[in-house]
């Protein structure tokens, strides 16, 4: 912490998180990672330094990643040429043995491995692993009709039971967000992350889903800074749907996936500024969008 910050400073700052560690302490909380906190090294070391806080001091964290950048790379790495349809990104078999290996023996083992330089509790995992997913081939809608886009599908079955025991036990799960292909098994799907993350928070009774992005949360009137909105309800983000930038558009239909799934409270947050999921979750103003279902305590 900065030395310009008192002691009196600094003991208000401890007792403010008293409350919020109090309330979370047990509970599993499912933290989608993605953007720029994947690819700089610095925010790298952040993010998991706030896995291990909040594990350390009784929450329980559970990790879905993505790794668009990184495959994005690595395709580039090769002179393998992603074809798109229609502005949506076919995936290939040979795009989804890229995607496969990026996700599983990149990006998942580097966080495993920063996460566990000072404490030996997280775990990498796959769909595959223990048939913790299944997944649904499913096409994109253009202009209301669907269109083929290779390898790509949706959840369709969290097997919660093994994760949750692993979580009992005191490990940190790191799911990839790849899939078996529910009418053939040896296939494998890639699965969007933020889909990937709701599914399994609704299905572990998660506390919180947390996501992070690349901007400070959601935006009444993008791309207006000053309109960032800091609590809404679930009816409140389906009504706003419609007419919302396309690109914030699944992060929020997960988010309300999730929300109808059980999960009280959806947080959306600003992955480029270090520990902001800490200030969201410990703080009394928080730092980005949470939305709540309709009935949630007010409670952060």
């Amino acid at each position: 912490m900065n030395s310009s910050v008192s002691a009196q400073d600094k003991a208000g700052i401890l007792l403010e998180t008293m409350p919020w560690l109090k309330r979370y302490s047990g509970q599993m909380v499912v933290i989608k990672y993605g953007g720029n906190a994947m690819v700089d090294e610095n925010l790298k070391r952040a993010f998991a330094e706030d896995i291990l806080f909040l594990h350390q001091w009784g929450v329980r964290p559970v990790v879905v990643h993505g790794g668009g950048p990184q495959i994005n790379a690595m395709l580039a790495r090769l002179g393998l040429e992603a074809p798109f349809e229609h502005g949506l990104r076919v995936t290939t078999p040979a795009v989804m043995e890229i995607v496969r290996m990026v996700l599983l023996g990149k990006v998942q083992r580097e966080l495993v491995s920063l996460l566990n330089e000072h404490d030996f509790k997280a775990v990498g995992l796959a769909g595959e692993d223990a048939n913790l997913f299944r997944a649904r081939r499913t096409p994109a809608m253009v202009d209301g009709k669907p269109v083929d886009i290779g390898l790509v599908g949706e959840i369709s079955h969290v097997n919660a039971a093994p994760l949750v025991s692993m979580v009992e036990e005191g490990r940190i799960p790191v799911v990839s967000s790849v899939a078996p292909d529910e009418d053939d098994p040896v296939r494998v799907l890639n699965v969007n992350a933020d889909f990937a993350a709701a599914a399994l928070a609704s299905a572990i009774g998660a506390e919180k889903l947390i996501m992070l992005t690349d901007v400070e949360g959601l935006y009444a009137q993008w791309p207006d800074r000053s309109s960032l909105i800091q609590r809404l309800t679930a009816s409140e983000l389906r009504e706003m749907l419609p007419t919302m930038h396309a690109g914030m558009v699944p992060k929020m239909q997960a988010a309300l996936d999730a929300l109808d799934g059980g999960v009280p409270m959806v947080h959306v947050i600003d992955g480029r500024s270090p520990h902001s999921m800490l200030l969201e979750i410990f703080t009394d103003d928080g730092v980005g969008t949470m939305i709540t279902a309709e009935h949630s305590e007010v409670f952060q």
